[in-house]
């Protein structure tokens, strides 16, 4: 994620790597897998995966003159403590940790976001500096665009934390498909898909309203073009899965089908496709 300014042209953004390790999701990615992976008997491995995933996301940016993010360090902290109980841990504590490893991940991803902004330091803001001229760090346009992206991933954290709580105390199925797979996943999607959207769009208004410029802000359709792929997916996953009968299929295909025409109807190709100046 970049703020909708000029790119530094000191740290060019030449790849998908490149643009991945200067992004939040970076960041996020070791704990999306944590609460993935995580379920019973699974604890240990899903957070030597996690761990992993973070030194390798660290490494990876020192290696390109990225400087190590404090959401990286807070996970290696976190990813090292939860091996280390997997490890040494009671058989006890590690069966709970089993059934409670997705919410308590998605909480403390919570609580980090939200500390980030209660000291007015929100988390994507360190991501942003790294695509963006610093002179352009101080303006009310970069601080806003990222108050703002820092909250909707607090957001979503919490909603994920509250999905999953329901699932386990509720249900009392950790492994449930909607709640601990689908709906968190809609909702990881849906932030991904607004850290993309927004920063052009906040530059677009921005530059109208001074008269800077006609460009046009990008397409609210560009927040929704995950949404076919999406359902088509959950229908081939809920039937090798087996966790939906064959009609529910049936419909959720035609759901997929009908969702991309619509899309296609409403936003048209070029519209989905405009260069994104924030990148």
């Amino acid at each position: 994620m970049a703020e909708p300014d000029k790119p530094d042209a000191t740290v060019p953004r030449t790849n998908f790597v490149d643009g991945f390790l200067r992004s939040p999701l970076s960041g996020i990615a070791p704990w999306i897998v944590m609460a993935i992976m995580s379920g019973p008997g699974r604890f240990g491995q899903a957070a030597a995966a996690a761990l992993g995933l973070t030194l390798i996301v660290m490494w990876a940016g020192s290696r390109r003159g990225i400087k190590v993010h404090s959401l990286e360090v807070f996970g290696a902290v976190v990813f090292a403590a939860f091996v280390g109980l997997g490890v040494w841990g009671s058989p006890a504590l590690v069966n709970w940790l089993e059934l409670w490893a997705g919410e308590i991940t998605n909480g403390l991803l919570a609580l980090y976001a939200l500390a980030t902004l209660a000291i007015r330091r929100p988390f994507t803001i360190a991501y942003a500096r790294d695509t963006v001229d610093r002179e352009h760090w101080g303006s009310p346009l970069f601080i806003r665009v990222n108050y703002i992206l820092s909250a909707v991933w607090a957001g979503a954290f919490l909603i994920n934390t509250a999905v999953g709580t329901f699932g386990d105390a509720v249900l009392h199925d950790g492994d449930n498909f909607w709640t601990g797979w689908i709906v968190q996943l809609a909702v990881t999607l849906i932030a991904v898909a607004i850290t993309e959207f927004y920063p052009d769009y906040a530059r677009a208004k921005f530059l109208a309203a001074t008269g800077e410029s006609a460009e046009a802000p990008p397409s609210f359709g560009k927040l929704l073009d995950w949404l076919p792929g999406f359902v088509i997916g959950i229908d081939i996953a809920g039937w090798v899965s087996d966790s939906f009968p064959a009609p529910v299929g049936i419909a959720l295909i035609v759901v997929g089908v009908l969702a991309g025409a619509v899309m296609r109807k409403l936003f048209p190709e070029k519209d989905l496709d405009q260069p994104s100046s924030a990148s």
